[in-house]
């Protein structure tokens, strides 16, 4: 509970009405989750307004409506606060509401298209084991130490992420590592914590139903460096063409790493193939259980940050050579029998599907077909499903198009905008299987000893989302199932 007075320290108020010092048990942006003595907070998002539901807000037990139109007929009860944008606030509001929590703790946040959750985990996994109690805000899990939080979006909102800094902050963590989206930088989400750090991992195709543009897409991710303050750290990567864009107007530490030019941290890839990858970083050499050279660019990533963080070099290559990453990113299993190698991948933009082709075609042996498994999901970027199928068969052996989360959308039309990219020589190594589960089966079928199968998209999840309802489905554990019904 805080005075509605302390909790707008850091907000401009344009009008007032009712009682300054009310007291206030919760902050929501959702009026469903009201109750007794809320602040409802009336945000204007993406497919609503949240003043259409400051009647239902107050029905349900909200004491303060912050709002930017006052109604025009007001409950004499209840304090209304007139501000200029909602969005831009709820960060600053919750940041106050939970005794600014960051200020607290050192957040490193990182950014990019590709390896956000590689790098955030990696960084999680490699503070813990150098003896730091961590916090984790990632797409696959959030964490608190050893305890795990279910997670429902790369970046939570920003009531939800100050409430999870205020636990973390409760339990003793010394650092948190937390994926930014480009969503959650365009909608203030980040407004009202205190960042030590910035990772830009790289920028390809992606969220363009959402962005609208590419350089649109570009200057929301740049948004988040240049509010980095003086005493952090900027970190990005210098080989991509948009890395050094990222530094421009920060006013954070800059610092660059790379694989190909001279760089803050410079690695060079050694060995690459299925047992791991050789690295010189810093004229180092060191050996590490992660597998592809876009891992080698997550590996010089942490390397990077955690020395801006003061951390032993040699000592963070020696915790680092033992570390796997995070869950459904380039995860392998292997059937007993035929030994067939499934490979699971949460690639599902053009250029991280490129990027793990490129890996396996670098690592396969001759005679090794390579059969990839891959979809686009609903109501998402609609632009890159001809892509996506083309890189698919330019890279692979046979191609199985299939669902990924079709949402409210129809698979079919899905497949048919995939195919759609694809030449009459690629449609004829072509399969289109809409059931993901049958396409899997499909796929290890036909697949000889030794073959490799790639099933891209999903990743860690655990379910697929068809006309709004969420199924359990897990790409591994359907392949797992598949190997073991071949080996009876």
């Amino acid at each position: 509970m805080r005075l509605l007075s302390n909790i707008l320290k850091q907000v401009e108020v344009l009008q007032h009405k009712g009682n300054a010092n009310v007291i206030v048990n919760n902050l929501c942006i959702d009026s469903r989750r009201v109750a007794t003595g809320s602040a409802f907070i009336a945000v204007r998002g993406y497919s609503s307004d949240g003043h259409q539901f400051i009647e239902k807000a107050i029905e349900l037990g909200a004491t303060t409506i912050i709002c930017e139109e006052i109604p025009s007929k007001v409950n004499d009860a209840v304090t209304f606060v007139k501000v200029k944008k909602c969005s831009k606030i709820v960060g600053l509001l919750a940041s106050e509401f939970y005794g600014n929590p960051t200020r607290n703790l050192k957040v490193v946040g990182i950014t990019g298209t590709n390896g956000k959750t590689t790098v955030a985990t990696l960084l999680y996994q490699l503070f813990s084991k150098l003896g730091y109690k961590c916090g984790l805000i990632s797409t696959v899990q959030n964490q608190i130490g050893e305890e795990v939080i279910p997670s429902t979006h790369t970046t939570p909102d920003a009531i939800n992420i100050q409430s999870l800094f205020a636990k973390m902050k409760e339990a003793k963590c010394s650092y948190v590592f937390m994926e930014v989206s480009s969503h959650a930088i365009h909608q203030h989400r980040i407004e009202g914590i205190h960042f030590d750090g910035g990772i830009f991992t790289n920028i390809t195709h992606d969220h363009l139903d959402y962005h609208k543009t590419f350089e649109e897409y570009i200057r929301v991710k740049k948004m988040f460096f240049d509010i980095l303050p003086l005493t952090a750290f900027a970190l990005t990567n210098a080989d991509d063409r948009r890395g050094m864009v990222m530094l421009q107007n920060t006013e954070a530490l800059r610092s660059t790493y790379s694989l190909k030019i001279p760089a803050t941290y410079k690695g060079k890839v050694l060995e690459n193939n299925l047992t791991g990858l050789v690295m010189s970083i810093d004229s180092q050499e060191a050996h590490f259980r992660m597998i592809g050279t876009f891992n080698a660019y997550n590996l010089l990533a942490v390397y990077g940050a955690a020395t801006q963080l003061g951390e032993d070099r040699m000592d963070v290559l020696s915790v680092l050579s033992n570390l796997i990453g995070a869950k459904g990113r380039f995860e392998t299993c292997l059937s007993p029998k035929e030994k067939i190698l499934g490979i699971v991948d949460y690639a599902h933009t053009p250029d991280a599907l490129l990027n793990v082709l490129a890996t396996i075609n670098q690592l396969r042996i001759s005679g090794q077909q390579l059969i990839t498994i891959t979809g686009c999901g609903g109501e998402r970027d609609t632009t890159k499903r001809p892509i996506m199928a083309e890189v698919a068969c330019e890279h692979s052996n046979r191609v199985i198009l299939t669902s990924d989360n079709p949402r409210s959308e129809d698979p079919e039309i899905i497949l048919n905008e995939m195919e759609s990219g694809l030449t009459l020589t690629q449609k004829r190594k072509t399969l289109r299987i809409a059931d993901r589960k049958e396409a899997i089966k499909t796929a290890c079928s036909l697949a000889q000893p030794d073959d490799i199968i790639l099933i891209a998209g999903k990743g860690h999840e655990n379910y697929q989302e068809i006309k709004g309802v969420k199924y359990p489905f897990a790409d591994k554990e359907i392949l797992i199932e598949t190997f073991d019904l071949l080996n009876k």
